[in-house]
């Protein structure tokens, strides 16, 4: 993948940001996709991803900042997130405790042994969240924000007023203001899985848009194996790749199973990839065991390990052997 910096390809660089991510992510963009990036980057906009689950969202966001050798902080957005998390947290809680803790002592003419916060210094009690630290960062960050969805309606806009200029948000218990530098404004890759339907019409406008498709093709899902199991022998020694008649036919009688119109949750590619390895059982001189027979991966034949593919009950029901797509 090439990405780019004001019009300008970058790769990573030979010491990059300690906050980095360490291991390389596998990853085959489309050119699309590329396009979308270097577009978020160049407009300072966030990047919203759609797609199926297990598709590669959020892989990406990994992916673009080893690729750029950039800072990485990731947001798990939960039913209760807030906004104000993603900036900062502030213990007054603790505080409070330090400072009873530091009066008591005193009192008593004892020295006061506390932890390393002072209650004199409120900063002491500051945790900055994603957002926060990409904003404080002297290079420019890639934050994922994973399944906004997830929060309530108003958690979208209330990001509105951060993640656009000034690029700045307050500390209300220090009175001290984070403003990212003008070349250093993060980079904003945002999920969604749409569990709560549509996001609101405001921050859409405002985020360039991607629905990341399945690979719905033998040739396509070729390249991603190469690409995963030229990783697993980077990380792991005498790790074989799976021989090409067996990469196809799986492919093919995966896409064949994603067809069936009647399935209530549809197989991604991380399921792909996870059935393959147990078809393939991962050959190496560790683990001689023989692959799955490519002729009984068929028609009629029982779906072998098929607690992979599929993770609903009504799925794991009917689906017990290969047949022709529901119509």
């Amino acid at each position: 993948m090439t990405y780019k910096f004001e019009n300008k390809p970058k790769k990573r660089p030979s010491i990059p940001h300690p906050d980095s991510p360490k291991k390389i992510e596998p990853y085959i963009a489309p050119d699309e996709l590329i396009d979308a990036v270097n577009l978020a980057i160049f407009l300072r906009r966030p990047l919203l991803l759609e797609g199926e689950a297990g598709c590669g969202k959020t892989r990406l966001a990994l992916a673009v900042a080893y690729e750029l050798g950039l800072p990485f902080y990731r947001w798990d957005i939960r039913s209760t997130t807030k906004a104000q998390e993603g900036l900062y947290e502030y213990d007054a809680i603790l505080r409070l405790h330090d400072v009873q803790t530091q009066k008591a002592k005193l009192e008593n003419n004892n020295q006061y042994k506390g932890n390393t916060k002072n209650p004199d210094i409120p900063e002491d009690y500051l945790t900055f969240g994603a957002i926060g630290k990409a904003f404080r960062s002297d290079e420019r960050a890639v934050v994922l924000i994973d399944e906004i969805d997830k929060a309530d309606i108003d958690f979208p806009n209330d990001l509105l007023t951060v993640l656009d200029e000034p690029w700045e948000f307050k500390i209300r218990e220090t009175g001290e203001t984070i403003t990212a530098k003008s070349d250093c404004q993060p980079i904003v890759i945002i999920t969604s899985n749409k569990e709560k339907g549509n996001l609101p019409a405001p921050f859409l406008r405002r985020c360039i848009y991607y629905y990341v498709k399945f690979p719905n093709n033998p040739d396509a899902l070729q390249k991603i194996v190469d690409i995963h199991y030229q990783h697993k022998q980077d990380v792991k020694e005498n790790i074989n790749p799976p021989h090409s008649e067996l990469v196809k036919k799986t492919a093919e009688l995966f896409i064949k199973i994603r067809d069936d119109k009647g399935l209530f949750k549809i197989p991604g590619t991380s399921e792909f990839l996870d059935w393959l390895d147990a078809l393939y059982c991962c050959q190496s001189k560790q683990n001689p065991q023989p692959p799955y027979p490519v002729n009984k991966l068929k028609a009629g034949e029982l779906i072998p390990s098929r607690e992979l593919i599929f993770k609903i009950r009504q799925d794991w029901q009917k689906n017990t052997s290969f047949s022709q797509p529901s119509p």
